[in-house]
């Protein structure tokens, strides 16, 4: 099966966005490959799952949103939060800062690995996983105020401490409160600001009971009224922008892959780890038997997705331009990929996770496609 379009990295990706938002910030030395125009003030609204394609299928339901003007940009790969947050708050690829997925090999615990949504900070530093400098950190070495408008539980953890340090926590539980904190705080800065504020009832909807289901609709709808009360909130002048980390597939039962399944197992002979998510997928493989795993499952998987040696993947440009010596080994020896109607799960080992009604994780176009959307002062 041809191998599908990389993510847009250095030209169209999330990576580029708060590099291009801190150079219409003044800040010097900032890649503005957005083309993104001057603001004093800057909010940012992350809407967690909200596909480009999806937005679009229901206009209607987000008229708000769907009024809006934008473009397209894709997430990296894998397609998930974990990820494109990262890439977001240092504006690099993940090969090069490192957070490669939901669940990956830990080369300093042989055999262990890191949750990266779940990341035990007393056992992997966060600062060293992810040693580069934060574009949060250099916006506020320039002169620029950031602040993150989450839930009280982001603060401090691992992923944001490696994806978004430097910046001030405003710990907020509600969308309403995730709000008015950022409208409030952009009001009494001093300072050239970006506030950034995240929103995730959408994405754990889809995950629960599927994006194409009536809860996810009225979610949707929800977060679209929020998106016009935070423009409405935010203080005269202010650039208002609008995006995702990823968007959103349903997986049928049926089209699960399930390596706990007897008539499997067998995919599971010389791979010593297996870790990811169940459409993207990372396998360690023993010495010498890397070769004869991915002809096993290129056999398996066939045309429901890519089936790729870690090198054939760079050389893809699925991670990015290259992979930093120190994130080759957090990449599994092969890695799957799936297609639109595939997962591959291990229900024992991972029984929630499996039971997920939409997933995300791979490369097409329903999960690596998100919105930009704008609403500049001069457009209110």
């Amino acid at each position: 099966m041809r191998l599908p379009e990389p993510p847009r990295y250095g030209d169209a990706s999330l990576g580029e966005l708060v590099p291009s938002l801190l150079a219409g910030l003044g800040v010097e030395g900032e890649a503005n490959a957005l083309d993104l125009p001057e603001a004093r003030r800057v909010c940012l609204l992350l809407i967690d799952g909200l596909g480009a394609g999806a937005l679009r299928s229901h206009a209607d339901t987000a008229p708000f949103l769907a009024s809006l003007g934008g473009r397209r940009i894709t997430s990296g790969f894998p397609s998930t939060t974990a990820v494109s947050l990262t890439s977001l708050g240092t504006g690099l690829a993940p090969g090069q800062h490192g957070v490669v997925g939901y669940r990956t090999a830990n080369p300093a615990d042989p055999g262990g690995t890191l949750s990266s949504l779940r990341w035990d900070a007393s056992k992997v530093d966060p600062m060293e996983w992810q040693p580069h400098m934060t574009a949060f950190e250099r916006a506020v070495e320039a002169g620029v105020a950031v602040a993150l408008a989450t839930p009280q539980a982001f603060g401090g953890t691992g992923l944001t401490v490696a994806g978004m340090r430097g910046a001030e926590h405003l710990p907020a539980e509600s969308t309403g409160e995730r709000i008015a904190a950022a409208a409030a705080w952009l009001g009494s800065s001093p300072l050239p600001a970006l506030a950034y504020v995240y929103l995730g009832d959408l994405d754990a909807t889809g995950h629960r009971s599927g994006c194409r289901s009536l809860a996810w609709l009225a979610e949707l709808g929800q977060l679209d009224q929020a998106a016009e009360t935070l423009a409405a909130l935010v203080p005269a002048g202010t650039a208002l922008y609008v995006t995702a980390d990823h968007g959103m597939l349903d997986i049928d039962p049926a089209s699960r892959l399930d390596v706990d399944h007897p008539d499997f197992a067998d995919l599971l002979d010389g791979v010593e780890l297996f870790t990811g998510e169940p459409r993207a997928r990372y396998l360690h493989t023993a010495a010498g038997a890397r070769d004869d795993v991915v002809a096993a499952w290129r056999e398996t998987v066939g045309a429901r997705g890519w089936v790729l040696s870690r090198d054939e993947a760079e050389a893809a440009g699925w991670f990015g331009d290259e992979i930093d010596a120190r994130v080759r080994e957090r990449i599994g020896d092969v890695v799957v990929a799936a297609g639109a109607d595939l997962a591959v799960v291990a229900s024992e080992r991972e029984p929630r996770e499996s039971a997920l009604i939409g997933m995300h994780g791979s490369l097409t176009p329903s999960e690596l496609e998100v919105p930009l959307l704008h609403l500049l002062p001069e457009e209110r």
